[in-house]
């Protein structure tokens, strides 16, 4: 833009200076001194009057314009227009590129006035139409003005910035007509007489001092309104965080600068904080305009640091100088002493060239209100963090996860759900005991890092109870959830390190979701606490779903009438044979325990057996299976039908130290063989693991009980856990012996398990056999047993005995010992 202006004053100028016309007075040059002091006290005394609280700036250049336009030639004009303006320019310390664009401007400007006023020619100064083309003049010299500034914001800014121009532009036509006014009043006394220039000084002089007191009252009353209103603000509560947004552009325009600049280094938990308020930006930037060496030495000294093009060290003016700074102020935020951060103002604008000792002491005065701000918002957001949090692991703690839950749920999108995942830490009470409290709560902040590090992003973590942690999160559907869930699950099951021991953590999971099983935060995270009590018996991420809370209620009342029903015999036990896939010869049964309950009806083995683990009454339930299928193997064998019985164990069982010695006394109480029993044990990654169970495994193995490993293949164990500990056979999970026939995975995971097994030694029982295709891919197999429907379902021991009886009668060929070498299938 600098250049098109320059040529824009050439051509403009170029036909007044060739022209051999001439105006009806001449030319007093004699004026050109006092006009150029006329335009240098307009340049550099602006006045500002605040009218209806809006302020308002009115520049005189315009006066001293008209006058030379009547007063003195062309050229002598735009010589001393341009004198006054580059003195103005120069003294305020302009870069050179916009001293280049403003000389081009005032040089277009008074081209154009001086055309206007060479083609409509001047009178003898006292004709209406004389006064008509002055003020046109004026009105050319600020039209060209005001295209070449546009120009230059339009191409900085971009076209947005035009329509803004152009309004504020209209806004100041008031101005320009006063001025046009006022320089023709002053233009009519001087023709009137020469005396009247006396005049005019002596009111300039009085105006000048009216308006003195006038500004001066002014700019104090707006210093303290907005004092005012800043110390308002920085004493209100900022709790979301709002205290800067609210400060820096305030400060910024108090001061009257280029940029404010709030910085707060890393402190404990709070992140360093570095935002800067702009003048030709409406936001916040997290940057400063100035060297971070200005901040860190005023936090380190404790003093403020001043710099400036007088003021300050030499060494600091030249590395502000290198950095494109003008002048800097930074001064230190206190509290209680100590300096938390940093309050910087960089590039005076307005009047003032550049920052005096005032507006030191300004912003020294504004940094005390600051900091006490700053501080009572960190007291107030760790309180409400404490509030929040978990002492102990740093992690959201129960009544932060309930307002999340609430949150999410009011703004989740119609395709998303809001998931709870409930953690429970299993065998936190073992480490309790064996190694201390102490490693206990290591154990926990262990947990706590896990889970953080391992949730999908976004998702909130928290510990909801001593060994409970819960996970929120959205996601896409409930399968979604559960696969987050085990993926967290398999997170926590690696290995840790606590005073110099391996700990090995499973955790028990239960998963809730919004909307679909229930629509209050309280509701969800119960449900998700019933899913985990769920997921303790099953060994897998369990989702909740109706049923399991109604059981979950009947579970409260059942525990009483556990006990009354196994010291009354009220329990009963099923059996279930166990096939030979060779030659379809009956090997064994498994003996299962059944409750039918008074008011419940039929109880489901897991909610019983899960009751008796929680009330203690485990040991009682197992003596009572245990007794029992001994004495039937005494009576099959009085028969002649010794057949080996089959006992399911829990895990939790084999911790008792005194089950083989339990279990000696009733086959010698009975003279059953102890390779007749076979104890099943649930797969348990605890227990597979070669952890608690193997003093007790080794000294039934000692007794010569055969040991076998229930539902292989539904949890983490491997043949090489099995190669570990002195079991004889491995059952098959039923989930994959009937999902064989119609997927070619599980068909795989079966035909891997019977040909592993084989190499072992161990023999194979396949669970949940239903069908005879399964039967038969089981038999191409060569897998050593079968047990399911298609045999027999478990049966009470009367319909059992009826069941031998039909299978015996059914073929002729009776093996010795009433061995059935052809079973039928019966329901």
């Amino acid at each position: 833009m600098t250049g098109p202006l320059f040529l824009l004053g050439v051509l403009l100028t170029l036909p007044v200076i060739l022209s051999t016309g001439g105006r009806s007075i001449e030319y007093n040059l004699q004026f050109a001194p006092i006009l150029l002091a006329v335009a240098i006290l307009a340049v550099y005394t602006p006045l500002n009057f605040e009218i209806r609280r809006q302020a308002v700036t009115v520049h005189l250049n315009d006066v001293a314009i008209l006058l030379m336009l009547f007063y003195l030639s062309p050229l002598v004009a735009i010589g001393v227009r341009l004198i006054a303006g580059l003195t103005w320019l120069i003294t305020s310390k302009f870069g050179a590129h916009k001293l280049a664009f403003n000389t081009a401007s005032y040089f277009a400007g008074m081209a154009a006035a001086n055309l206007v006023v060479f083609e409509l020619h001047l009178g003898n100064g006292i004709d209406p139409w004389t006064w008509f083309v002055l003020g046109l003049a004026i009105v050319a010299n600020n039209l060209v003005t005001l295209v070449g500034v546009c120009g230059v914001m339009t191409l900085v800014q971009g076209v947005g910035v035009l329509l803004p121009m152009l309004r504020m532009a209209f806004s100041v036509q008031a101005v320009m007509g006063v001025n046009i006014v006022v320089g023709l009043i002053m233009m009519l006394t001087l023709q009137a007489s020469r005396w009247g220039s006396f005049l005019i000084v002596a009111l300039v002089l009085v105006l000048g001092f009216v308006y003195r007191a006038y500004s001066q009252f002014l700019r104090q009353h707006k210093s303290l309104a907005e004092m005012y209103e800043l110390t308002r603000q920085v004493g209100a509560t900022h709790h979301d965080g709002t205290l800067p947004d609210v400060l820096l552009g305030r400060i910024r325009a108090l001061m009257a600068a280029d940029s404010a600049t709030l910085w707060l280094p890393r402190q404990g938990r709070h992140q360093e904080v570095l935002l800067s308020a702009r003048f030709d930006y409406p936001g916040l930037l997290d940057s400063a305009p100035t060297p971070e060496v200005f901040r860190r030495m005023a936090l380190r000294v404790g003093s403020t640091i001043a710099v400036g093009p007088k003021m300050g060290p030499l060494d600091l003016r030249v590395t502000l100088q290198e950095a494109g700074g003008k002048d800097v102020i930074v001064v230190p935020l206190r509290s209680s002493g100590v300096s938390i951060g940093t309050l910087e103002v960089a590039g005076r604008l307005g009047g003032a060239p550049v920052f005096g000792p005032d507006d030191v002491r300004l912003i020294e005065t504004l940094a005390a209100h600051v900091g006490v701000a700053v501080e009572n918002s960190r007291l107030v957001d760790r309180l409400q963090y404490d509030a929040n949090h978990d002492a102990l692991t740093g992690l959201a703690n129960r009544r932060r996860m309930i307002e999340a839950l609430g949150e999410a749920m009011s703004g989740r999108s119609p395709r998303e759900v809001v998931a709870v995942l409930l953690f429970d830490v299993v065998a936190l009470r073992e480490v309790n005991d064996s190694l201390g409290y102490a490693a206990g709560d290591k154990v926990l902040a262990e947990v706590a890092k896990r889970l953080r590090g391992l949730a999908p992003q976004g998702a909130l973590v928290a510990r909801v109870g001593d060994d409970e942690f819960a996970v929120e999160l959205r996601t896409a559907s409930a399968d979604a959830a559960a696969a987050v869930a085990d993926t967290l699950r398999h997170g926590l099951r690696d290995p840790m390190v606590i005073e110099s021991l391996t700990v090995d953590v499973d955790a028990n999971v239960g998963v809730s979701i919004y909307p679909e099983h229930g629509e209050d935060a309280e509701v969800l995270l119960q449900r998700a606490h019933v899913a985990t009590h769920v997921a303790k018996s099953r060994g897998i991420v369990q989702v909740f779903n109706a049923g399991l809370q109604s059981r979950a209620v009947r579970r409260v009342g059942l525990a009483a009438d556990l006990r009354t029903a196994l010291a009354n015999g009220e329990l009963e036990v099923y059996f279930q044979p166990k096939v030979s896939l060779v030659d379809r010869r009956l090997v064994g049964v498994e003996c299962l325990a059944r409750w039918e309950h008074p008011v419940h009806g039929q109880v489901a083995p897991p909610d019983f057996v899960a009751v008796a683990e929680h009330t203690g009454q485990l040991g009682l339930l197992n003596g009572v299976v245990l007794r029992e299928g001994i004495r039937r193997a005494r009576e099959w064998a009085d028969a002649g039908r010794p057949l080996a019985v089959s006992i399911n164990l829990s895990a939790r069982t084999l911790g008792d130290a005194d089950l083989p010695l339990q279990v000696a006394e009733l086959l010698d109480e009975h003279g059953v063989p102890a390779d007749r029993l076979m104890l099943e044990i649930a797969e348990d990654e605890g227990l597979l693991a070669g952890g608690r169970a193997l003093p007790t495994l080794d000294r039934l193995r000692d007794l010569g009980v055969r040991l076998s490993v229930d539902d292989f293949g539904a949890g983490r164990s491997s043949f090489a856990d099995l190669g570990r500990l002195p079991v004889q056979e491995v059952k098959i999970d039923r989930t994959f012996v009937q999902g064989m026939a119609t997927s070619p995975s599980d068909l795989a995971i079966v035909r891997t398990i019977v040909d592993m097994a084989r190499n072992f030694g161990l023999d194979v029982v396949a669970e949940g056999v239903e069908s005879e295709l399964t039967l038969g891919l089981l038999e191409d197999m060569h897998c050593d047993m079968g047990q399911g429907f298609l045999f027999s379902r478990p049966l009470p021991h009367e319909r059992f005995e009826s069941w031998l009886q039909a299978q015996a009668s059914a073929d002729p060929a009776e093996a010795p010992a009433g061995e059935v070498r052809w079973l039928r299938a019966v329901p």
